[in-house]
């Protein structure tokens, strides 16, 4: 079967929609830097700028992974085309254009760099997921952090995100280039803010006066993304062969669903993502506390529990009723309470959606996936709304019970001598190792890892005898369905 590529593409031109730019004689040239090409990144943002390059511009993309080469060994070969599954109650197709190079960060440094400093590149995005922003409890970048003290103090190419984007600024500074706007696309509260803060405190350890004027001139809105995009499957490549006739290495599948809410601070000189359907608001933290706490913290409690009941993924977890009436109960009684939602919010129907969403039975997501990193993700989907709910005097039980459920998720990894896909693997194995099964001593050494519980909470009474209460229980019983009807 021939391949995906810009030789084929023609042909499958009437069976779906094509980037029919790619055929013209003049194509898009590159105007943004994408670090972290992922299933997420692909079904997301490289979706918008292609609906955007219908309008015209050069706003093509050069993806960069940082090390590894799996999303380059697929794509380059097929000139950075794949296909884009989008399964719901109708299913549509729809052949991606906008990627229009992999590179390989490790391997491909120079060429990277050359991206960056180039002064056509006007936007460089991110999907370097929560770990790779190597931030600490208090959202500011850790300098003491292993790999940032390499950049620092090494003087080979840099091995971070944060500081690739300073080593290219500081080249753009030095030939009077103005700072490509950089925009996160990860679930981080207040992720612009705390990205630029990253790379100014970056620059202040190396260059001060690069970063007086990153300081001036850096742009790096709050954004907003959500869409379920789960991981590629074997069915969903014979799918979609069958479907253009032509081999596609990476097809990418998501639910209809999307959505990307930017603050309104970009520069005039923009791709066309507003007629994509781009939000442009001028405040974008009620949007994403509103996802962070009314899909992102059900959708990880789903993956911890649902794990410890030998579920698989979220549409089999949302088939036992006493599980979803756990989430349904945390959503209500200790999610909507915990945040004023924006105004043009619904927060009962976009929750009512958010739990239709998780029913699609087209789209499988791994609970597995969903799990991976917990200590950078529960800080920012949970704990939040722990703290806000102690401080207003509002019930945590069921908050707590998925905490207590992330740590028995450890436990059984460790138990069972499976991998622990976070970057604190290690230590809390360690943790794993010394628990007995009893709440009175496991409890105290999970919250005594400072990099995910800050002290404030974690030594706080009410909070502590939340979680040991849920973790004894969940013990007790096993985390069988009835168990989880049980939590109180």
């Amino acid at each position: 079967m021939k391949q995906l590529n810009n030789q084929t593409l023609a042909s499958l031109n009437g069976k779906l929609p094509i980037p029919g730019y790619r055929l013209a004689e003049q194509q898009p040239q590159i105007g943004i830097v994408h670090i972290g090409p992922g299933a997420f990144f692909r079904g997301h943002q490289a979706w918008y700028t292609e609906q955007a390059l219908q309008f015209g511009g050069d706003w093509a993309i050069s993806a960069v992974s940082m090390r590894s080469p799996d999303v380059s060994q697929a794509l380059s070969p097929q000139d950075g085309l794949y296909t884009l599954a989008v399964l719901d109650a109708e299913q549509s197709y729809q052949v991606i254009g906008s990627v229009a190079e992999v590179l390989i960060a490790s391997e491909q440094y120079q060429q990277v760099q050359a991206r960056l400093t180039a002064a056509t590149t006007k936007y460089v995005t991110l999907t370097i997921t929560e770990k790779g922003y190597c931030l600490n409890n208090a959202g500011k970048l850790d300098l003491s952090h292993p790999q940032i003290q390499q950049d620092l103090n090494g003087t080979a190419q840099p091995i971070t995100a944060v500081g690739m984007l300073f080593s290219a600024l500081s080249v753009r500074y030095q030939a009077n280039i103005a700072p490509f706007c950089v925009i996160s696309c990860d679930n981080l509260t207040d992720n612009g803010h705390k990205l630029r803060a990253a790379i100014i405190a970056y620059a202040e350890q190396k260059d001060a006066t690069v970063a007086n004027w990153l300081a001036q001139q850096l742009i790096c809105p709050c954004t907003m993304v959500d869409s379920i995009t789960p991981a590629t499957d074997d069915a969903i490549k014979t799918q979609v062969a069958d479907l253009l006739g032509v081999q596609d290495n990476w097809p990418i599948k998501r639910e209809a669903f999307v959505q990307w809410v930017i603050e309104d601070v970009l520069p005039a000189d923009r791709p066309a993502w507003q007629q994509a359907g781009v939000i442009y608001a001028q405040d974008v933290s009620a949007f994403e506390k509103a996802k962070l706490r009314l899909l992102n913290a059900p959708h990880s409690t789903l993956a911890y529990v649902g794990s410890l009941l030998s579920y698989e993924t979220v549409y089999d977890a949302m088939q036992d009723q006493q599980l979803v009436s756990l989430v349904e109960q945390m959503i209500t009684d200790e999610l909507m309470p915990s945040f004023k939602a924006p105004a043009e919010l619904d927060v009962k129907q976009y929750s009512q959606d958010i739990l239709a969403r998780f029913r699609n039975p087209a789209i499988r997501h791994l609970l597995s996936q969903i799990a991976w990193d917990g200590s950078q993700k529960l800080p920012m989907r949970i704990l939040p709304a722990i703290t806000d709910n102690l401080a207003q005097g509002q019930p945590i039980a069921k908050l707590a019970y998925a905490i207590a459920a992330w740590c028995r998720f450890i436990v059984k990894r460790y138990n069972d001598n499976e991998k622990l896909v976070d970057p604190l693997a290690e230590p809390l194995l360690a943790v794993a190792a010394k628990c007995s099964g009893k709440a009175q001593i496991d409890v105290p050494l999970f919250l005594a890892v400072d990099t995910v519980f800050p002290p404030e909470l974690s030594l706080n009474p009410e909070f502590q005898q939340a979680v040991a209460t849920a973790y004894q229980h969940i013990v007790t019983r096993q985390a069988t369905p009835a168990a989880v009807a049980g939590a109180r």
